[in-house]
């Protein structure tokens, strides 16, 4: 795991680390980055090389945890009438917060990048519904942030 690794692959790893904990509260976020990068390179991770987490991948799952319910009202409140976050796939879920979360909170991400990003982890993990409700609410989510700052 020498290479160094792309702001799209430390994305998914995010992702891998990220679904999980919404389902096993006894999981880490440690123990959880660590499975994403076992997942994503194939292979096991000793003791020795525990300690190679990259910054980026670390900074998106604790911002996604300790924002969570911030990014989660955001989701809510694009959804269409009578809808609730609950009824979402927890995949396009997990997808949206990571973006939403770079979107509002990580300065050196342009809105786009993070948009388009999450649009081809959509494309990965789920499926072309998805891709497209991930798209139209980052969409609007992006159209309110530009016309704040106008």
């Amino acid at each position: 795991m020498s290479k160094e690794l792309s702001r799209h692959e430390i994305r998914k790893m995010a992702l891998q680390a990220l679904f999980p904990l919404d389902f096993n509260k006894d999981l880490t976020k440690q123990d959880a980055i660590m499975h994403a990068i076992e997942l994503e390179h194939h292979e096991l991770i000793d003791e020795e090389q525990e300690h190679f987490v990259p910054a980026y991948l670390d900074q998106l799952v604790a911002g996604v945890c300790q924002y969570k319910e911030a990014l989660d009202e955001v989701i809510q409140s694009h959804l269409k009438s009578g809808w609730k976050i609950q009824r979402l796939s927890k995949m396009d879920v997990t997808i949206l917060r990571i973006a939403l979360y770079e979107m509002v909170y990580v300065d050196n991400v342009p809105n786009r990048v993070a948009l388009n990003e999450a649009i081809e982890l959509a494309k990965t993990f789920s499926d072309d519904q998805s891709r497209k409700f991930v798209n139209g609410i980052l969409s609007n989510v992006n159209n309110e942030i530009e016309s704040k700052n106008d």
